[in-house]
C-alpha cells in the first residue's frame, strides 16, 4: 500500500468548503461536530467547493437524524450535485429521512418530498408575493416599513417552498415599494417599544414557589426508548481504511424480536460471581430491574460466569439472596454458561466467515503488537486451519496459554477495543456451574453481547467505562447477523472514603484488613445490611442521585447517611444505653425504691397509646455517661458537675451533684418537686432495675469512615490510608431492660448517641449493637 496524501487539519478542511472562519472554529471546538463534518466531507469526496454547498454540508453534519445514518452518503451526493441546493429542500430531506429511518425507500418519493427537479418561475414567485401582500394589506398600510418582512417571506415560502429565497425577498421588497413608495422620515425612525404597565402594588404575603419536579425526577426511566423504536443506528464503527459500519436492526430482525418478546421490555442484571455485591451494584439493580418494572416488563438475573478460576458457589448464593433483599424479583435466573454450546457454535460460524482466527501469540506479544498496531502473524491463516485448531482447543489437545481464538476486527483502529479482541482462551479448570465439560471459555467481550441478543434483551445497560466497548459489542452482532439490543451507559457510582473495586475489596477481605465481606465499614450490600441500613434507604439514595451519563463525580458519604437517617428517624424506636457508665447514687431516694416510668418510643407518641411507650426503672443507683460529668464546670458544658443541676431524660428528674473525692461514684440528690431550675442539658441514663442488680450489659460497636482520604482509590499506596480508628468496640455498656428482647433485624435510636442495629454476633447471653449512623446530619445543611 502506498503512502497517501496526508489529511489537512480539520480547520483547513472546513475553510476549504467555504465555511466562514467563525463557524469553522466553532466546529473544531466541538468534538462531535468535528467528527461528523469530517465524515460528511469524506462522503462528499470534495476538498474544495462552493460556499453554498459547504453550508449545506455543514447543516447535514449538525442536523442529520441519527436513526438514518445509513442514508447519509446518498443525501450528501444530492447536495454536491446541486440537486438539493436550498435550505428548504435540505430541511425537507432531513424530515423525510428521519421518518424513514434505516429502512430502504423509493427514491421517487424522496425526490418528490424534497422538490428535486422542481423549477419555480419568476412569474410564479411574483404571483405568490402579490397574494400575500394583498392578504396583509391593512397591516402593511398601518405599519408601513415597520412591518415584519420575515413573516411575509415565510408566508410566501409556504406557497412556494422550492422558490429561491433570495428572489422571494427581492420581489417582496419591490412590491412593498410599489405599495408604499419612498420611505418617509417616520419610516426611518425605530418604532418606540411600548412599556409594560407595572401592576399595582398590593400587600400580599408571598412565598417562594418551589419549581415542580421534572418528568425525569418523577420517573427516571422516561429517558429510555420503547422496544419498537430499536431500528435506529446504535453507533458508527469507523475503520482505519475509511469504511464505516452503521449498526442498526433491520426491520426483519426487529419484527422477529418483537414477536418473541410480545413487545415487552426485557433487561438483565449480569453480575460476575467473583465477590459480594456493593452499593454500585445497587444502582445497576435500580436501573435494570427498575426499568423493567416501570414498563411492565421483566429482568433476568444473569450470572456472567465466564471465568471459572474466580467464581464460587458462595458468591452465587449471596447474589441471589441480596438481590431479593434489595426488593427485586428476577424474571428468570440464567448463567452465561447456559449458552456455552451456542457461543461455541457461533464462534465456528465467525471463523467460517473469515472474521476469527486461532492465534498463538503470548500476552506480552499481543500487547506489543496492539501498541504498534501490527497484525498477528497468524491473522491471515486459512479458515480450515483455524477451524481445526479451534476444535483441538475444545478437545483439550492444546496446552493452556498456547492458543486463543481472536476476532478479526481492526488492528489499526485507534479504539483498542477493536484490536482483534480475544474470544476464547484455554483453561483446564472445572466450572462451578457447567462442570468439566469445557476446557475453553469465552471472554466477556465475546459472550456478553451474544447472550444479550439470545435472551432478546431490549435495553443493555452498563456503566460508562464500557462505552468504549460499544463498537466491539455491535461489531460482533452485525458480523453474526444477530438482533442488536439498545445499549446505554450511565455514570458509575463513586462514594467518598471507601473503595468499590472488587479487586481492592477482595484484598481487604482476604488479607483481613476488615472482618469479612459483611464488615459494617464496607459499602458492600451485606456490610450495609449488617450495619443496619435498609434496602429502602439504599434505593432512596440511588433514586436521589439519578440515572445520568454525567462524569463519575465523587458523591460524599454524607449524602447516603442523610437517606439512612431520614428513614430511621421515622422507623427506629427510642431507647437508652450508656456507653461509659459512671455510678450516680441518689442520696435522698430510698434504697429499695424503684419507680417504673413510661418512656416515649417516639417524640410525638400520643398519651393514650400504651404501645408507644416502654418501661424504664428509676432507682437509687443511676448510671450516666462518664463524658456527662466534670469536676470543674464551664459555660459550654451541659452535663453534671459539683453543685450543678441537670434533668434526666424521660423521667425529667432533677439531680444535683456533690463534689466527690473521685469519679468512681457521684453522689447526688433527687428533686421531685423541680424546685431548682436546671441550667444544664438533659442527660440519658440507665438505672439498676432492682436494688443491687446490675443493669443489662451490652456490647456497642462504633464505626467511622474506613479511609482517611475522600478518594483512596486514586492513591498508589491506598492501604496506608486506612483509618486506624474506623472501628471502636465498647464492652460493658449499660442498657435499659426492654432492650433484652431485641433480636437480629431490630433497630433503635439510642438517645443522644445515634441509630443502632442488632449485630449478627449477638447471642442470648450477650447483645451486640452496631451504630448505623450518628444523629448529626451534615448533608441536609448543604442541601439535598
Amino acid at each position: 500500500m502506498g503512502l497517501g496524501r496526508p489529511e489537512a487539519p480539520p480547520l483547513e478542511q472546513f475553510l476549504a468548503i467555504g465555511l466562514d472562519k467563525r463557524t469553522a472554529q466553532n466546529a473544531v471546538a466541538n468534538k462531535k461536530v468535528t467528527s461528523n463534518l469530517l465524515a460528511v466531507i469524506k462522503e462528499a469526496g470534495v476538498e474544495m467547493c462552493d460556499k453554498a454547498i459547504g453550508n449545506l454540508l455543514y447543516t447535514v453534519a449538525t442536523k442529520y437524524p441519527a436513526n438514518a445514518l445509513v442514508h447519509r452518503p446518498m443525501l450528501v451526493k444530492y447536495v454536491v450535485s446541486t440537486k438539493i441546493r436550498s435550505s428548504a429542500q435540505l430541511d425537507a430531506a432531513l424530515s423525510f429521512l428521519s421518518n424513514a429511518g434505516p429502512e430502504p425507500f423509493e427514491l421517487d418519493k424522496f425526490e418528490q418530498a424534497c422538490g428535486i427537479g422542481v423549477e419555480v418561475s419568476l412569474e410564479e414567485i411574483q404571483a405568490s408575493v402579490k397574494a400575500i401582500v394583498d392578504e396583509n394589506m391593512d397591516a402593511i398600510l398601518e405599519q408601513r416599513y415597520h412591518i415584519n418582512v420575515g413573516s411575509l417571506c415565510g408566508q410566501v415560502r409556504k406557497l412556494q417552498p422550492w422558490g429561491d429565497a433570495k428572489i422571494v425577498k427581492e420581489e417582496l421588497d419591490n412590491k412593498l415599494f410599489e405599495v408604499l413608495g419612498e420611505k418617509t422620515e417616520a419610516d426611518e425612525k425605530k418604532p418606540m417599544k411600548k412599556k409594560k404597565e407595572k401592576p399595582a402594588k398590593t400587600e400580599v404575603q408571598t412565598t417562594v414557589a418551589t419549581p415542580p419536579p421534572s418528568e425525569e425526577e418523577l420517573n427516571p426511566y422516561t429517558i429510555f426508548p420503547k422496544p419498537e423504536d430499536n431500528y435506529k443506528v446504535h453507533t458508527e464503527i469507523f475503520y482505519s481504511d475509511g469504511s464505516i459500519w452503521r449498526c442498526h436492526n433491520t426491520r426483519e430482525l426487529l419484527d422477529k424480536h418483537l414477536k418473541a418478546t410480545g413487545g415487552k421490555v426485557l433487561t438483565r442484571f449480569p453480575p460476575e460471581p467473583n465477590g459480594y455485591l456493593h452499593i454500585g451494584h445497587a444502582k445497576a439493580m435500580f436501573i435494570d430491574f427498575g426499568l423493567a418494572k416501570d414498563r411492565g416488563g421483566s429482568c433476568y438475573l444473569r450470572f456472567d460466569d465466564t471465568n471459572p478460576e474466580a467464581e464460587k458457589t458462595e458468591y452465587i448464593d449471596h447474589i441471589k439472596e441480596i438481590v431479593n433483599w434489595m426488593g427485586w424479583e428476577p424474571f428468570k435466573i440464567t448463567y452465561t454458561s447456559d449458552y456455552f454450546q451456542d457461543l461455541y457454535d457461533l464462534a465456528v460460524e465467525l471463523i467460517k466467515k473469515g472474521l476469527a482466527y486461532v492465534d498463538h501469540q503470548t500476552p506480552e506479544e499481543v500487547k506489543e503488537y496492539r501498541e504498534k498496531m501490527m497484525n498477528s502473524p497468524w491473522r491471515d491463516r486459512p479458515i480450515n486451519e483455524s477451524l481445526k485448531l479451534f476444535d483441538d482447543m475444545r478437545r483439550g489437545l492444546i496446552d493452556e496459554g498456547k492458543a486463543t481464538l481472536r476476532m478479526k476486527q481492526d488492528m489499526q483502529s485507534d479504539n483498542k477495543n477493536m484490536n482483534d479482541l480475544i474470544a476464547y482462551r484455554i483453561k483446564f479448570t472445572p466450572h462451578p456451574h457447567a462442570g468439566d465439560k469445557w476446557c475453553i471459555y469465552p471472554s466477556y467481550d465475546y459472550a456478553h453481547c451474544i447472550v444479550d441478543s439470545l435472551e432478546d434483551i431490549t435495553h443493555s445497560l452498563c456503566t460508562l467505562e464500557f462505552e468504549i466497548r460499544r463498537p466491539s459489542y455491535y461489531w460482533l452482532l452485525v458480523a453474526l447477523g444477530l438482533y442488536q439490543p439498545y445499549v446505554w451507559e450511565y455514570s458509575r457510582l463513586n462514594i467518598s472514603n471507601t473503595v468499590m473495586s472488587k479487586r481492592k475489596l477482595n484484598r481487604l477481605v482476604t488479607e483481613k484488613w476488615v472482618d469479612g465481606w459483611d464488615d459494617p465499614r464496607l459499602l458492600t450490600l451485606a456490610g450495609l445490611r449488617r450495619r443496619g441500613v435498609s434496602a429502602t434507604a439504599i434505593n432512596s439514595f440511588i433514586r436521589g442521585i439519578g440515572i445520568t451519563r454525567s462524569d463519575n463525580s465523587l458523591i460524599r458519604i454524607d449524602r447516603l447517611e442523610y437517606h439512612i437517617r431520614e428513614e430511621l428517624n421515622k422507623t427506629a424506636p427510642r431507647s437508652m444505653v450508656v456507653l461509659n457508665p459512671v455510678k450516680v447514687m441518689i442520696m435522698n431516694l430510698e434504697d429499695d425504691k424503684v419507680m417504673d416510668l413510661d418512656a416515649k418510643m417516639w417524640p410525638d407518641a400520643p398519651a393514650d397509646d400504651a404501645a408507644s411507650y416502654y418501661k424504664v426503672p428509676f432507682s437509687r443507683i443511676v448510671y450516666i455517661d462518664r463524658s456527662d460529668f466534670r469536676l470543674r464546670d464551664s459555660k459550654d458544658f451541659y452535663g453534671l458537675a459539683p453543685g450543678k443541676t441537670v434533668l434526666l431524660r424521660q423521667c425529667i428528674a432533677v439531680v444535683t451533684g456533690d463534689d466527690p473525692e473521685d469519679i468512681i461514684e457521684i453522689r447526688a440528690e433527687y428533686d421531685p418537686l423541680k424546685s431548682t431550675k436546671p441550667k444544664a442539658g438533659v442527660l440519658h441514663w440507665v438505672a439498676e432495675p432492682s436494688p443491687g442488680v446490675e443493669p443489662l450489659k451490652v456490647e456497642v460497636r462504633l464505626f467511622d469512615k474506613l479511609f482517611l482520604s475522600e478518594n483512596p482509590g486514586e492513591l498508589e499506596d491506598w492501604l496506608s490510608d486506612l483509618n486506624p480508628n474506623s472501628k471502636e468496640v465498647i464492652q460493658g455498656c449499660y442498657a435499659v431492660p426492654s432492650l433484652a428482647k431485641a433480636v437480629l433485624g431490630d433497630k433503635f435510636q439510642f438517645e443522644r448517641l445515634g441509630y443502632f442495629a442488632v449485630d449478627t454476633d449477638s447471642t442470648p447471653e450477650k447483645l451486640v449493637f452496631n451504630r448505623t449512623v450518628t444523629l448529626r446530619d451534615s448533608y441536609s445543611k448543604g442541601g439535598k
